[in-house]
């Protein structure tokens, strides 16, 4: 397996959103999607997620991304930048976060330290 070559670590998450419209810098504006998708993870630089439905790269939203156990939220723009077919007829895509100013990442500290204190006995498991 070959090195991770991310910015920042993927931390497993799930929650919902819906697309309902998408737009690119040119003024292209995409209406009426909805999209239900499932977020799958979530880093400081950007999320994955899973949908039935086919999004073109290149493309922004805005998404409000809810945090169950800290009862924050973010509303924030994401770009969508690759797309991968899964067997299950589902889309896995990524998408990048488009101008996030850094006073979030305590938001993101707490998830990654929330996910390695849960997950670092597992760690110790394996080894």
């Amino acid at each position: 397996m070959g090195a991770e070559k991310r910015r920042s670590k993927r931390i497993p998450i799930t929650m919902h959103l819906d697309v309902s419209s998408l737009f690119k810098q040119d003024n292209v504006h995409v209406k009426n999607i909805n999209a239900p998708i499932e977020i799958t993870d979530i880093s400081r630089n950007g999320i994955g997620f899973v949908t039935k439905s086919v999004l073109p790269i290149g493309f922004y939203f805005n998404s409000r991304l809810e945090f169950e156990k800290k009862n924050d939220s973010l509303n924030c723009v994401v770009q969508i930048v690759r797309r991968k077919q899964k067997d299950d007829g589902t889309t896995l895509y990524g998408c990048e976060f488009v101008g996030m100013p850094s006073i979030f990442d305590y938001i993101f500290d707490d998830i990654e330290n929330e996910y390695l204190k849960n997950h670092s006995d597992d760690e110790k498991m394996n080894n």
